[in-house]
């Protein structure tokens, strides 16, 4: 405001004016976060709804942060990257998988057998970000990538035990990858976004499902099924790969001091966070099943083997694609069992 408007003005009408100034310097801003999960998931109350009382909290109310779950802004969870990268919202949490294709490298944490727990792949796949997955996600300001716990097999009508079992029947995944992984164990991948599981599983339009149990216990997954099967082992048979993001202009035009409040809710130290959070989710999901009287098959040592060789062709298809796109998957592989070690161990 110009000096002269200012001494225009009667000093009342100018002392209005100028607090309305200052108000508008503070640069107050409401950052509207869509998911696809519902309010009771893992995803919305331990982690998007503490994440955004820090932010207001640690930007003394300049920052405020409403949240939308369940799409409720519209649009199906495949549309909420491009979302965040228009401007429609301002912050999501998604999966990049569920657009296939586009986000390839990504994907090498979403090959069989490569997950360790949460809070370890959480943090190897971020650390991999700035090392190889900055140019994928260029169109929006990555606040975090991170990982949910080894997904386990949830079956409606019979036990799965050996790769046998699976033959035939049709079992719905979240990504490109594990479709193939599935079918190399003789399933017939279904591919859909998790909130039309329930619906699937109770009309049968799939036989199981591979969610992780944190997922399963929102959903109530284990009231449509009978059987599980999971593995214990130090990889997971799967795991899928989760993306919280920011518009890229909305960040851009914060000022200093509110990027850094961004920032410090943001990178390695909150995908380390997110990832234990994630793990010790895992355990109430399966009391829910255990409570329900169903049957949990549970995979380790030899008989894990099997499994692993079968779907190793997986891999090596995988590493055959990146190569027609002239990306040395061999390295993004060597580089993300390395990264997912080196958390593990710590």
């Amino acid at each position: 405001m110009s000096t002269l408007i200012v001494r225009a003005l009667s000093g009342g009408a100018a002392v209005a004016l100028l607090a309305g100034a200052t108000a508008a310097a503070a640069q107050e801003v409401t950052l509207r976060v869509h998911h696809f999960l519902p309010p009771p998931s893992t995803a919305h109350a331990e982690f998007i709804e503490p994440w955004a009382e820090r932010v207001e909290e640690q930007s003394d109310g300049r920052i405020a942060v409403e949240i939308f779950p369940a799409m409720q802004l519209g649009g199906a969870p495949p549309s909420l990257y491009d979302q965040v990268r228009d401007g429609v919202v301002d912050v999501v949490w998604t999966l990049p998988g569920y657009t296939a294709g586009r986000f390839p490298k990504t994907e090498v944490f979403e090959l069989p057998f490569m997950a360790a727990s949460a809070e370890a792949t959480s943090q190897a796949v971020q650390d991999f970000y700035g090392t190889h997955l900055q140019d994928e996600y260029e169109d929006v300001h990555v606040l975090m990538l991170h990982t949910h716990a080894p997904g386990t097999f949830h079956i409606r009508d019979r036990a799965v035990e050996d790769v046998s079992d699976l033959e035939g029947l049709k079992v719905r995944a979240p990504t490109r990858v594990i479709n193939g992984a599935l079918e190399q164990l003789g399933a017939v991948p279904v591919g859909m976004p998790v909130p039309q599981v329930p619906e699937a599983l109770s009309r049968g339009v799939v036989d199981a499902t591979v969610i992780p149990w944190e997922v399963a216990r929102p959903l109530r997954v284990h009231e449509l099924v009978e059987h599980h099967t999971e593995f214990e082992a130090d990889r997971g048979f799967y795991t899928s790969v989760f993306l919280f993001a920011m518009n890229k202009d909305v960040y851009e035009g914060l000022p200093d001091d509110l990027k850094a409040v961004i920032d410090a809710n943001s990178g390695l130290d909150l995908a380390k966070e997110i990832g234990a959070v994630w793990d010790a989710a895992e355990r109430p999901g399966r009391d829910l099943a255990v409570e329900a009287g169903n049957e949990i098959v549970t995979l380790s040592g030899d008989a894990v083997e099997p499994w692993r060789e079968a779907t190793a062709p997986v891999i090596d298809a995988w590493i055959a694609e990146m190569e027609e796109q002239r990306i040395d998957g061999a390295q993004l592989v060597e580089d993300a069992r390395a990264l997912v070690e080196k958390y593990d161990q710590e």
